[in-house]
């Protein structure tokens, strides 16, 4: 807390005590007068500092939590585009508008490190630009940390049997040669070229390398410059059994957006393999209901698929600056970001319900399914689809076709073909109809097909003689239209276990001549 000068101690050479040193203004908190206080004093300083000093450290880790928050909002934007594959078919999909490396070495790198850059300018500009205790220890502890500490953490914490690879080896490659190449330059400019002296040139020159890393991520990134020609091919060699690197020619490009893409410039990311991703996460959404049901067989399906949804987002890939503030928010005591985003989302869905149910209908009626996925056993028999009607005069009839399609479960082998008409009569807001489910006893994988609704229509009156085809007693006439969604995904769950050989006893006993 504080102290006066050196205490002289009581010996031969009369030298003097270096444990107690003078108190020095600080950029926020004064010195603490009187001075030399006694030992009770001194702790309640001490209490009465740390307890300062970690406020302030938990509001400036606040604050930029707050600027962190804001940099994930950018870099998450995402756009649309149109993709032209050889084939000439065209599709759309959702791309990030930030490119994930240049955003993780800039804004999120800015963000995550906020706490240390502010500790850093404060008490650089409190003390007329003169380096002090406290802030280049906090850059450079951080990054000490983040190399050692975070790394030896996440090579620890691997399961026994598994293992691990690094998405992107040679942007690894790029940023770790430039991370030793910063331990070196700041060692350079500290220690060698003007010692204990950063010169204005020196950071400038340190300022302009930031680009210039940035820069040669994004080219390893992209494989740009002579990236491109080292494609590989990949064959394997049936003697021994391993995979062959061979160099190749470019496969044929797809255009995006109307330019030619490579498909190394898309890097496999870019453009999604859309039915596949697809199927992938609608079993992976399958895989975890049936742990959930197991865990939980009290709860329905809804809440069921709640919490499906609460675990697919809670194990979703994240940025780094998602993981900073839910740390500070658990320190804070602020509580888990996820589970308050979903009640969020929960309360402003039944709050948009109830103020659509408030708003006056219109004159067109939606037909569409509620819900749009349905999923059940190989064993039920039939599954129940239902068309819902939204808006419009409930109090005509409206007609729907229905068709089942294909998917990966096949008509007459998995389920039954169905189609037909759905009639919702005056009234009717909702209607159902079923599909037969076809059961075997041959263990296969989920499968799933569709059912797609077409040609709606509804009965209309006909308007008197001399009126206008689309005006009737100075009011339009009543629509109907398909809305989104109009195609159902039905998923079988397969109730037939593929069975185990075994044998019945594990020894047997025989005589030598029983032949």
């Amino acid at each position: 807390a504080g102290g006066s000068g050196d205490v002289p101690s009581t010996g031969q050479n009369n030298e003097s005590c270096s444990g107690s040193s003078d108190c020095k203004e600080g950029v926020i908190l004064p010195i603490w007068y009187p001075e030399n206080p006694s030992l009770g004093d001194k702790i309640a300083r001490v209490i009465v500092y740390f307890v300062a000093l970690i406020y302030m450290f938990l509001g400036v880790s606040i604050i930029a939590d707050r600027f962190m928050a804001s940099i994930e909002v950018i870099t998450s934007q995402e756009r649309e585009v149109t993709i032209k594959k050889p084939n000439g078919e065209t599709s759309t999909t959702t791309i990030r508008v930030w490119n994930e490396t240049v955003s993780n070495l800039t804004l999120m790198a800015l963000g995550s490190s906020a706490p240390e850059i502010l500790l850093s300018l404060i008490e650089v500009c409190g003390h007329g630009f003169i380096a002090g205790d406290l802030g280049p220890s906090t850059i450079v502890g951080s990054a000490a940390f983040n190399m050692f500490i975070i790394i030896g953490i996440c090579v620890y914490v691997i399961p026994d049997g598994e293992t691990r690879k690094i998405k992107h080896l040679r942007v690894f490659f790029v940023t770790a040669a430039w991370s030793i190449f910063a331990y070196i330059w700041l060692y350079m400019i500290l220690a060698v070229f003007s010692p204990g002296v950063v010169q204005v040139w020196e950071g400038l020159l340190t300022l302009f390398f930031f680009p210039v890393c940035v820069l040669l991520a994004w080219v390893a990134d992209k494989r740009l410059l002579f990236y491109k020609y080292m494609h590989k091919k990949y064959r394997t060699d049936k003697h021994r059994g391993i995979i062959i690197e061979t160099e190749g020619d470019h496969p044929k490009g797809i255009e995006m957006d109307g330019k030619m893409m490579n498909s190394h410039f898309l890097d496999g990311n870019l453009v999604p393999l859309e039915g596949k991703e697809v199927d992938e996460s609608r079993r992976e959404m399958i895989r975890i209901l049936k742990d959930l049901k197991q865990k939980h067989p009290e709860k329905d399906l809804d809440q069921l698929v709640e919490m499906a949804n609460y675990y697919a987002l809670s194990h979703q890939q994240k940025s780094r600056a998602f993981y900073r503030i839910q740390a500070t928010r658990m320190m804070t005591g602020a509580g888990n970001i996820l589970k308050k985003h979903a009640a969020e989302q929960a309360k402003k869905s039944s709050s948009m319900s109830e103020v659509h149910t408030d708003e006056p209908e219109d004159f067109i009626s939606k037909v569409f399914f509620d819900p749009c996925s349905y999923q059940c056993l190989e064993n039920c028999g039939a599954v129940l689809l239902t068309v819902v009607r939204k808006g419009g005069d409930i109090s005509k009839t409206v007609y729907v076709d229905y068709k089942t399609e294909d998917g990966s479960a096949n008509a007459g082998a998995d389920y039954e073909f169905t189609e037909g008409t759905v009639v919702l009569k005056p009234g009717e807001t909702q209607k159902e109809f079923s599909v037969g489910i076809i059961d075997d006893d041959i263990f296969e994988e989920d499968e799933h097909f569709f059912v797609r609704l077409n040609n709606v229509r509804i009965e209309e009156e006909q308007p008197e003689e001399g009126m206008p085809p689309t005006i009737f007693n100075n009011l339009p006439l009543p629509r109907a239209v398909l809305a989104s969604p109009c195609v159902a995904t039905v998923t079988i769950l397969d109730d037939d276990h593929a069975g185990i050989f075994t044998f019945e006893c594990d020894t047997i006993h025989v005589s030598e001549s029983i032949g």
